[in-house]
Order: C-alpha cells, then structure tokens, then sequence
C-alpha cells in the first residue's frame, strides 16, 4: 500500500445534469435515535459533512440461494469470521464471505498485500433494522438483471480488441487502477465499497455544491445543488454530469454523460445512461445511500440497491498511490524477462 500524508481539500465548481422525480420519502427510514434530530447546515439542510466508510462484509450481489436477511446466528458467525481474519493466514480469501466472481472484491483479493492490510469491513449492513444479505435491493433477487444483446455486443468487441495483445504487453492494458489514474467505484455512480481497503470518504458540503472525496486513489466528485446545466451527449467526463435537489430532508443527485471507460459490473454506460442517488440522515451515525442504474440500452430493467455510510472516526490521508509504487514497473519488466526466456528456450531456475 502507497505512502499516505495529509490531504488538503478544496470545493470547486462543477457543472450539472437533469433530473428524475425521486420515489422514496425520508420519513420512511424510521430510526430508533428517540429525540435525535437531524444536523442541519446553517441554511437549514441536513449536515452530511465530515469523514465516513461504506465499508461492509455484505456482499454487493446476494447468492442464488439466499433470502434478503441474515439471521442473528448467521451474523454472528459472518462477523466473527470474516470480520476478525488472521494477519498472514496463507490464502487468497479469509472467511467466508459471500463475494462474486468478476467483481471488485474477487479482483483485488489476492496475495499481493499481507491480509493485515486488507480492510473488507467488520460489519454486516443494517438497513431499516435488517441485516442484509446484499446490497443490490431491485431486482427483489438482489442480483444486477441481465445484460442487453448490445452490451454483450459492445463487451465481446472490447475483448476482440484486446485479444491480440498479452494483459502485460504494454503499460495501457493495464488497469487504471493499476497505474494509479484513478479507481472509479468507490466514489461513483454509483458508490460502492472497493472490497478491499479505503472504502473511505470526506463529503464537504456548501449551499450550491456537495464535495466527495474518496480515500481510494483520491477521486474527488463536485455535485452541483441546484439548476440542471445539461451537456451535450458526446461530453463524457471521469464522472459523468451530476446535479442534485433537496426533496425534503433527502438530497437527490442524479448523474448523466457517464463515461465509457467508468464501466458499471463490467458494462460500459449508454449515452443515455442515468445513475440517481439519493442521501438521507438516518442517524447520528449513519447516512442511507441509495441508487438506481437506468439503462435500457444495457440492462434489461433498471436496477439499484441500498447502503449504509457510516461515520469514520478517523483521520483521512491521502493514498498517495505513485509514491513508491514499483508494481507497474514490475510486471512490465517481469513479462519482458519471461518473453527473454521463452525466447532462448530457457527456464527461470527459481521456479524449477
């Protein structure tokens, strides 16, 4: 893991996007706070400001054979496993967590860190008092549906396009993860948890824009609160065009002219692809996020789910991710010295 100092942060000025009539009230998320009341900024909103995680042992997908909740028994049991794992224990994964082949989680959960590093989370989610068993809600299956004959058209193209190439030919096939430009999910749309470490935010808030850093690689999205500024459909920034509304105590963003390369499951956004968020205060500790995936040309139904942002009592550093990082170097020069052996019909002696 990169060196990591203090961040400086700074609110700019962003551009917007349209919106879409919001569904769910806030009055529906019931807390038992008793005579807890919501902070509010000096204008009267609700306060999101300050440090949080989205951090969770609930997988983003549910399994084929599980129902939406845990029992308390399964809880524990999760919790105690795969929320307390050994440092150093030996193998790719720790516990038994429910994670899903393809996904950030799977991706990153590897042996290239001691398993001290790794922060998956300690805690099922709990969301209207249920400990969830995914964080996808819609479909009721909670799985992301079925992808469309284009997406799978526009999928297939992209590995054709790669096909002639190793995955460390060249410094561009590798992930922008990998090369430290930036991480994508963890700060949306939509925001989900990395599954690995970091899945850590400071939101600062002003009467016209909401600011959301992310931990990870330090991707920062500026929401603008207000007014709707479309852009043309062939402009597609990192994070696309976000703007947001109050309805009542909830501050609704929605998002267009997502960029292609910020792929949401794999699945690279339509033109008309629309993500909708939605932030609620729940409690003195917790904001409820939800969003919604609206994409017709690449889903079969729209889609989306619910997670809960915890309060982070801890100070954020920066993930100085090009700070000391030899990995892209490493692999590059390692594809380079088995090319040399292959080449002379040799073998490395270290493996033999």
């Amino acid at each position: 893991m990169s060196n990591r100092m203090l961040v400086v942060l700074a609110v700019l000025c962003a551009t917007a996007a349209p919106g879409v009539a919001s569904t769910v009230s806030a009055q529906s998320r019931a807390s038992d706070a008793g005579d807890w009341e919501i902070p509010r900024t000096p204008d009267g909103r609700p306060d999101f400001q300050g440090n949080w995680s989205n951090s969770t042992l609930t997988p983003f997908q549910r399994a084929a054979d599980r129902g939406p909740v845990y029992t308390p028994e399964e809880v524990a049991e999760r919790e105690q496993v795969d929320g307390n794992c050994p440092a150093n224990p030996g193998t790719v994964m720790c516990g038994r967590t429910e994670r899903t082949t393809g996904s950030n989680e799977a991706r990153l959960s590897g042996v290239e860190y001691n398993e001290v590093y790794w922060e998956r989370g300690s805690r099922i989610a709990v969301i209207n008092g249920e400990y969830r068993t995914s964080l996808v809600t819609v479909p009721a299956n909670g799985r992301p549906p079925a992808t469309t004959p284009e997406a799978q058209r526009l999928q297939q193209e992209r590995r054709d396009l790669r096909s002639p190439f190793g995955p460390y030919d060249h410094p561009e096939l590798r992930p922008f993860a990998e090369r430290c430009i930036m991480f994508g999910s963890p700060v949306g749309p939509p925001m989900r948890p990395t599954g690995a470490y970091n899945s850590n935010y400071v939101i600062v808030q002003t009467t016209d824009y909401l600011m959301i850093m992310s931990e990870m690689v330090h991707d920062v999205r500026i929401i603008r609160i207000g007014e709707a500024r479309p852009m043309r459909k062939d402009v597609r920034p990192w994070f696309g065009n976000s703007w947001a509304r109050w309805e009542g105590d909830v501050l609704v963003v929605e998002t267009t002219n997502l960029n292609p390369q910020q792929t949401i499951r794999g699945v690279p956004p339509s033109e008309d692809a629309r993500v909708i968020e939605r932030f609620s205060r729940v409690d003195e500790e917790t904001i409820l996020y939800e969003f919604t995936i609206d994409d017709p040309t690449m889903w079969t139904e729209r889609w989306g789910g619910q997670i809960p942002i915890r309060k982070f009592d801890a100070q954020l550093y920066e993930y100085a991710c090009h700070e000391g990082n030899y990995s892209l170097a490493g692999v590059l020069s390692g594809a380079r010295y088995e090319e040399r052996l292959e080449a002379q019909g040799a073998s490395d002696s270290r493996r033999d």
